[in-house]
């Protein structure tokens, strides 16, 4: 019986410490974005693209 009395409290210490680190991720975004990472991992990018020009394509350069 004495283990529950120190077994409890910190069970509901680390419960409150939980919930507030949800409520502190939530306060900062964290959660703002849920669909943006499960999109981008669907575009298509070939690396270098950000260096070519705007009019250029790969199949252009030879």
């Amino acid at each position: 019986m004495s283990g529950l009395t120190f077994l409890i409290p910190i069970a509901l210490a680390m419960g409150g410490i939980g919930l507030a680190a949800f409520f502190w991720a939530v306060g900062n975004g964290q959660y703002d974005d849920m669909d943006g990472a499960a999109n981008r991992i669907l575009i298509d990018e070939e690396p270098g693209d950000e260096d070519r020009g705007k009019g250029e394509r790969a199949d252009d350069q030879a």
